[in-house]
């Protein structure tokens, strides 16, 4: 079953707004996004996002323009847990199942769907290839995901939590962010 999606974000952490067109079918995402932000200094971002069975990332691919210019990023994971950007091995990340683009609230729904984390108890804890806006910049970075509890409109909530930083996300029955505290919160979907 293949089912498409847009959803609008207002991002709180970048005082901007992000655009996804998703696409999901069977254990695949595909989503194309643009987002816009003024902090940390104002930016544009472009990006694609294919995964494969099981939403592991295959590839992203980001543009970014600030005033000092223009950035590109081509991201890959080769299934067997190797990642590359823009063609140079990233040991660092070596393991990690999905990539996290800074401030985007699409990335977020690899991870939750993979597990149902959104849907049903359990905690996992994971390795990202975390991708830091506007300057593109790849590191590791550890996250763990943990099930708080379903909401009435089919969807969970569940606990992010990265180093000493804690949010508390609502994610829809789909597995997509409806609200990110101090980060994004959904304004329409579609």
């Amino acid at each position: 079953m293949v089912t498409s999606r847009v959803i609008t974000w207002e991002v709180m952490g970048s005082q901007g707004y992000e655009t996804s067109w998703i696409t999901f079918a069977g254990g695949t995402l595909r989503a194309r996004g643009r987002a816009v932000g003024t902090s940390p200094q104002p930016y544009w971002i472009s990006y694609e996002l294919d995964t494969t069975d099981g939403w592991v990332t295959r590839r992203l691919r980001v543009t970014a323009e600030t005033a000092s210019g223009i950035r590109a990023l081509d991201l890959r994971h080769d299934g067997e847990g190797r990642w590359t950007a823009d063609g140079e091995r990233l040991s660092a990340v070596d393991g990690a199942l999905d990539c996290d683009l800074g401030l985007c609230p699409l990335t977020n729904t690899m991870p939750v769907l993979r597990h149902g984390l959104h849907l049903a108890s359990g905690q996992r804890e994971f390795l990202m290839a975390w991708v830091s806006v506007p300057d593109l910049t790849v590191r590791p970075s550890r996250q763990t995901y943990t099930h708080l509890g379903r909401t009435a409109d089919g969807g969970g909530r569940v606990r992010y939590a990265s180093g000493s930083y804690r949010s508390d996300l609502e994610f829809d029955a789909d597995g997509c962010v409806a609200a990110y505290p101090t980060l994004a919160r959904r304004l329409t979907t579609a």
